[in-house]
């Protein structure tokens, strides 16, 4: 389901209610709540991640108690990890300045090399068929879409999909860091031709097939292989070589 058609649902739902379509549905009935889900699924699989229950109930225009009953529904059924409630969102702010001053691309990749090839070994072991998917769709960049950004779905799935409140905020963490623009040695949006995005997402497919494959050694493997890749890459850019 898209998220134009989830939106048509919800229309359609509003008109049924004795409310009107400007108020909020109820979605109590059994078949109703059934498409709440396939609604909220929807607009998770566009955005590449859970938005905030703020953006979902008023995108669904459903009361909160019963988008949390949903949300509470797709935990139970592995679709979605633990909530974080009480939490402030890390997302919403930046990196403190001391970090990002303190620290360089080098220590980045060191605490990228010893943390993602774990989350890859426990997503392998305990990412749900959905959230495995999502990292499978997540592994090849879609035509026009930012690069960078891409890449962070990718990665922020796999620590998502190891079932770890604390990998994901850790995840979070160190990706805010590394994205400063101080702190920025990687290949830039303008660099990152289709040649070099074909190459990552060829080592991404690796890294979620072994994932959907259950294969733990490897995904382990195959994530410690592209980063390295990339720890290379950025070596090469600060130390470059002799001219030829």
């Amino acid at each position: 389901m898209t998220v134009s058609e989830a939106r048509r649902g919800v229309a359609a739902a509003a008109e049924r209610s004795s409310i009107g379509s400007t108020a909020a549905v109820s979605w109590n009935g059994g078949g109703q709540f059934a498409q709440l889900i396939d609604s909220i699924r929807a607009i998770i699989a566009a955005s590449g991640s859970v938005p905030p229950e703020r953006v979902i109930a008023e995108e669904l225009s459903v009361k909160r108690h019963t988008l949390r009953r949903a949300l509470e529904m797709m935990r139970v059924q592995g679709e979605l990890g633990p909530a974080q409630a009480g939490r402030r969102a890390i997302a919403e702010v930046g990196p403190p300045r001391d970090l990002v001053n303190s620290t360089n691309p080098f220590e980045v990749m060191e605490m990228r090399l010893l943390l993602e090839p774990s989350f890859a070994r426990l997503a392998a072991m305990r990412s749900s068929l959905f959230e495995s998917e999502r990292i499978c769709r997540a592994a090849t960049t879609p035509a026009g879409a930012n690069p960078n950004a891409a890449d962070m779905i990718f990665h922020k799935a796999i620590a998502a999909g190891a079932r770890n409140s604390l990998a994901s905020e850790l995840y979070v963490i160190l990706n805010r860091v590394a994205s400063d623009e101080r702190l920025r040695f990687t290949d830039s949006q303008t660099e990152l031709i289709e040649e070099r995005v074909k190459a990552r997402d060829a080592e991404h497919k690796r890294i979620a097939d072994a994932i959907a494959a259950r294969d733990p050694d490897e995904a382990e493997r195959a994530m410690r292989e592209h980063l390295t890749a990339v720890q290379h890459k950025i070596l090469g850019r600060l130390v470059p070589g002799p001219s030829s």
